[in-house]
Order: structure tokens, then sequence, then C-alpha cells
């Protein structure tokens, strides 16, 4: 099976091809942007299917990140994902960045709290825990970081993401210990081909995963200024 995986969740927009069959990495760019989403992603997407041998024909299946993350990231490639799939014939599927940062700490030989931990801005995170296996112990949800600490406990404690090391300072303020593994911007996207090959269709849609409110609301019910005669 061959996969084609979207990130432009966060501040990076990520493209790969990724062959489950040859366990190899086909194509795979990757550029960090703040802004610009939207005008790299299908650019990006084209070079990348340049170098694979039957082009988007030879896919299987798509995967795209759904959030958490920027609201207009999300949209932007989950809409690419679903255009892309449709045109294909093909199935997309939806892979959550917390479980894409986490991802490739799961499986070790830990027996202690992986946390997947995302900079939500205002002292709050997004966030979600997992035990020795993979086992989910918190379902992603937005906290404040000191209840994401205390939520916690104490423990063996790993953290991965954009938001980890902000979960390090909270917990050293509250005399606890966090372990930072990885405090990158964005998950890699090889993780989340590898994520959207084991996903099961009817139970990872691709549709955006927000767990907040935008932090700019349109003012409501207010008469706009009328223009000058």
């Amino acid at each position: 099976m061959r996969i084609l995986a979207l990130d432009t969740a966060l501040p990076a927009v990520s493209v790969c091809v990724f062959d489950a069959g040859q366990q190899q990495l086909l194509a795979i760019e990757s550029t960090p942007m703040q802004r610009g989403h939207a005008e790299a992603l299908m650019p990006a997407i084209a070079r990348v299917m340049a170098k694979i041998e039957g082009g988007f024909a030879a896919l299987d299946r798509i995967a795209v990140t759904v959030g958490p993350g920027s609201f207009t990231g999300i949209r932007i490639g989950v809409a690419a994902a679903r255009g892309i799939a449709l045109a294909c014939g093909i199935e997309a599927v939806g892979v959550s960045t917390l479980a894409a940062f986490a991802a490739p700490l799961l499986f070790d030989d830990f027996d202690g709290i992986v946390v997947s931990a995302i900079d939500a801005r205002h002292d709050h995170v997004f966030f979600t825990a997992y035990g020795p296996g993979g086992r989910v112990l918190t379902s992603p949800r937005c906290l404040s970081l000191r209840d994401a600490c205390r939520l916690l406990g104490a423990g063996r404690i790993r953290a991965v993401g954009s938001g980890a090391e902000l979960l390090r300072a909270e917990a050293t303020r509250l005399s606890g210990e966090i372990s930072v593994v990885n405090a990158a911007p964005s998950p890699d996207i090889v993780a989340v081909a590898r994520l959207g090959l084991a996903a099961d269709p009817p139970n990872a849609p691709a549709r955006p995963l927000y767990l907040k409110a935008p932090d700019v609301k349109l003012a409501v019910n207010k008469a706009l200024p009328r223009a000058l005669a």
C-alpha cells in the first residue's frame, strides 16, 4: 500500500509518500513556515508526486493531520486530502497531531507516561497522555499548564511536542519532573504516514479536530458604519 501523507496543522508544510509493502520512504518534502500554507501545499504535493512512478494513480490512501493546531492550517490540509482522495477514488484518513508527535516513543521499552503537548497559547496546551504499549490514558483535550501537570501527577514522564518545554517548566514550579524528548514545532511526516497506514478508515475520518474555539472572533449584531456620501 502506498500512502500520501500531508501535514499543515502546525508551522510547517510537510508531504511524503510511503510504501508499506517495501517499508520505504519514496519521496518527502518539509518546509517550516508560520504562514502561507495554502499557497505552499499544492506545489509541494506536485513536486513530491512527480518523483513517484505511476503518479497519483499509484496511491492507495491519503493521511492528513486533522489537529489540534492552527484552524486555517487544519482546514487547508483536510480540504486538499479530501479533494485528492475523491479525484483518485481512494480513502482519506485523519491523524491526530498529538498522536503523530508521540508515535516514535509509544512502543519503546518504557514503563512510564508519554505525554504529547502542543502549545495552545495563553498558558494552555493541547494534551494527551499514553501509558506503556501506547495505551491512551487521557483523551485529547485543551488544558492549562497547571491542570495538565496535576493530571499527570508524579512518576516517570516523557514529553514531546511544541508544548513539552512549557509542561516541563510548570512541573518544575510544582516540584515535579518531566523529561523533554522532542520539542519540535511539527510532527515527523513519516510518523503521520505510518499512523495513516494503521488507521481504520471508519474510525479515523479526515475531519478537523480543533479542541478549542478560535482566538479571533468576529463581531456580531453590530451595525457597520455607513459609507460617507
